[in-house]
């Protein structure tokens, strides 16, 4: 059985880690580069950097900042935010990154996925689908949560990975920065129909609820925040609190 990740999210904005409730509501809480290195002797498995307002605001992610970031990180770094292209992801690779994620140009022309795991290798292409109920089912939303693209999330984690992705991080909005769990349902349904790693995001308030996403679905890492910003709990004292109940961690 592979062993469960623990990831620390570092959502950026103007150069500064912040956190929001259900993508709103922004409030800066520190620097990228210091929390990632402190995070990784916490125990890290990777560290993920999302460029949050890039796409929104239609510009490159911050490359001198995922540079600063990296050079001191021996962990994978994720970085994503503002991928729009072959190009996009080749210059965030050179700046540092280990994989990209990618998630509005991915949308808007599926082909980027098979382009970039094809020049790259499909270990490098992280789909990210920021996902909302809607009705019945659940909707990818695109540029940082504002704009529907009328999909839905699941046919899309499946399209998704046929074209190559190599992982999806999988962000509930409904959930996001609320502390109440993840949505469970939501990550099962999308875990249960690829076969390539689901990274579950949004919505981590405890390390109960790290333990029901890994033992309630398929999930293969959980992505967390608040958490880990606000010193509620170390990634170790995580990791333990896992290990105690039988679940494999790194």
């Amino acid at each position: 059985m592979l062993t469960k990740r623990i990831i620390p999210c570092l959502d950026v904005k103007n150069g500064k880690v912040v956190k929001g409730i259900n993508f709103k509501g922004l409030k800066e809480v520190g620097n990228p580069p210091a929390m990632a290195v402190e995070y990784e002797k916490q125990g890290a498995d990777e560290i993920t950097f999302l460029d949050i307002t890039a796409s929104l605001e239609t510009r490159q992610t911050m490359l001198d900042i995922v540079s600063e970031t990296a050079k001191n990180l021996f962990v994978p770094l994720t970085v994503g935010g503002g991928i729009r292209s072959l190009n996009d992801m080749r210059d965030a690779l050179n700046a540092g990154a280990d994989k990209v994620s990618v998630n509005s140009a991915a949308v808007k022309d599926p082909s980027i996925i098979s382009e970039c795991a094809e020049s790259f290798g499909r270990q490098c292409v992280v789909i990210a689908v920021d996902a909302k109920r809607v009705g019945d089912h659940w909707e990818v939303f695109t540029h940082g949560g504002t704009k529907s693209a009328g999909i839905d999330a699941i046919e899309w984690a499946k399209r998704a990975e046929d074209l190559g992705a190599g992982e999806i991080l999988l962000t509930s909005m409904d959930t996001d920065g609320v502390k109440n769990g993840y949505d469970l349902d939501l990550t099962a349904a999308v875990a249960d129909e690829v076969s390539i790693p689901v990274i579950a995001s949004g919505g981590c308030g405890s390390v109960e609820h790290i333990y029901d996403v890994f033992s309630q679905t398929g999930a293969s890492a959980a992505l967390a925040a608040s958490i880990f910003h606000y010193n509620e709990y170390t990634v170790g004292e995580v990791k333990q609190y896992l290990r105690d109940r039988g679940v494999e961690v790194r």
